[in-house]
């Protein structure tokens, strides 16, 4: 009697530990690659739609007050660079692991691998040579963090359109092909903006979420 005692008041303090580990490692998140985009492609609602859905994600997971920011440019008139509206770091992803200590480390040696670049809900995305693959990851963004310059459109009518245009995109799982393969944020262009344009060439619409607070 006195050792079942004891082995059920083990296990609930153990149970109570990895409960409160959990806990910390929630509150922590400070990034995320999301799970899933709004479904229309790269038409975001722009900035605002696209930081909206990762604020709505990040609450799904039970990660309140903070200030979410996708990981987007923008060019024209409303040049926004990627880099500028994230914060400033240091980021942790939803198993508590540091992915960066700020925005030179995140576009330098960073931690970014296809085992920490996981989803809110702390889930390995597909990558290549997974069925089916998702690897690519929009951003409109170069592989310094900035919007790009000229008349091209790199970012679907700046998040408003699922259309003509394209998007660049980059590789979470850091393989494939490209301009550069390896790139976590600027690997290649996609080959429209719609969501079935996006699955053609390895995506699925998501993008990367940033605490900026």
């Amino acid at each position: 009697m006195k050792k079942t005692v004891i082995l059920s008041t083990l296990t609930m303090l153990a149970l109570g530990a990895y409960s409160l580990f959990a806990q910390d490692a929630d509150s922590q998140m400070s990034f995320f690659l999301t799970s899933a985009g709004p479904g229309e492609g790269a038409a975001l609602g722009g900035l605002d739609g696209a930081d909206a859905h990762c604020a709505k994600l990040a609450e799904a997971v039970g990660v309140t007050g903070k200030t979410w920011h996708a990981y987007l440019s923008t060019t024209g008139d409303s040049t926004v660079h990627a880099k500028d509206r994230i914060g400033s770091g240091p980021w942790h992803n939803s198993k508590g692991v540091k992915i960066a200590d700020d925005v030179a480390h995140l576009h330098g040696e960073n931690g970014l691998t296809n085992e920490t670049n996981i989803n809110e809900k702390g889930e390995v995305v597909n990558g290549r040579g997974d069925t089916p693959n998702r690897h690519d990851i929009i951003t409109g963004t170069n592989a310094d963090g900035t919007a790009f310059t000229g008349g091209d459109d790199n970012n679907c009518s700046n998040w408003t359109g699922s259309g003509e245009g394209s998007a660049r995109v980059g590789h979470h799982d850091r393989t494939g092909g490209g301009d550069d393969g390896s790139s976590w944020n600027s690997a290649h262009d996609s080959s429209g903006c719609s969501q079935s344009d996006l699955q053609g060439t390895g995506g699925d619409g998501l993008f990367y979420c940033f605490a900026t607070n």
